[in-house]
């Protein structure tokens, strides 16, 4: 055989990015990376500032001013602006709930009622036995694949998946009901300050530490379902 004869060598085709990186990346896009996180912050801080230099008109004014300055600085960087609207709104509903109520921590019931409203949603979930960190996976990324799918097809009848997805939406729960009851009793002790320090402290941190644990949890039971399954079967007597 000639050197003519020989094939080419077929370059191995780069691999393609999992369902999970694919999930992240889009959800980091959408709120316009970390940076984009951070600027979430600067509204209750703004407000709380100058409510305690000029009074709460000017607290209302500021805060939805720089909520508005931030989402035109993102579209002047043509940067996606999905969580600056999003913000926007929120600190437009807040400022209004501070105006109708005439006090300043007024401003933070709409976070306190969402920190409720999420954790009864998720304890819901896990009452009915339809864990939303459940229905969330496995929707982006069904459990195991060929073989393994087919006999995990419905993974609420797989026990030790089941309880993961269980204790991951707990946590959530957890994280959230916490939210709530801290920066309430704040609001009674009428701590502005503490609300928003609360509110910044037991946002994204807290966040990080729930997604790591529901991670941690489900990967954990799935790499030991894998293993089980990986096993050969007991030969017959």
């Amino acid at each position: 055989m000639t050197d003519d004869d020989e094939q080419p060598e077929t370059q191995a085709e780069p691999e393609e990015p999992s369902t999970r990186d694919v999930l992240r990346g889009q959800l980091i896009a959408s709120v316009g990376g970390w940076s984009g996180t951070a600027m979430t912050a600067i509204p209750p801080v703004v407000f709380v500032i100058v409510n305690a230099t000029a009074g709460l008109k000017p607290a209302i004014i500021a805060a939805i001013g720089s909520a508005v300055l931030l989402t035109i600085y993102r579209l002047v960087r043509h940067q996606p602006v999905q969580q600056a609207l999003t913000g926007l709104f929120a600190v437009v509903v807040a400022a209004v709930i501070a105006a109708r109520t005439g006090q300043a921590r007024g401003y933070f019931l709409l976070g306190i009622w969402a920190s409720f409203a999420y954790a009864a949603v998720f304890a819901g979930s896990v009452v009915v036995r339809r864990p939303l960190v459940g229905v969330a996976w496995e929707f982006f990324e069904p459990s195991g694949d060929g073989a393994a799918t087919e006999q995990r097809q419905d993974w609420r009848a797989t026990p030790a998946l089941r309880r993961a997805y269980t204790y991951a939406t707990l946590g959530a729960t957890a994280v959230f009901l916490a939210r709530g009851i801290v920066q309430l009793a704040l609001f009674d002790q009428n701590s502005t300050g503490w609300l928003a320090f609360a509110r910044i402290a037991m946002g994204y941190p807290l966040t990080i530490v729930m997604v790591g644990y529901g991670y941690w949890v489900v990967s954990r039971a799935r790499k030991k379902i894998a293993a089980s399954q990986a096993l050969p079967a007991p030969d017959s007597a």
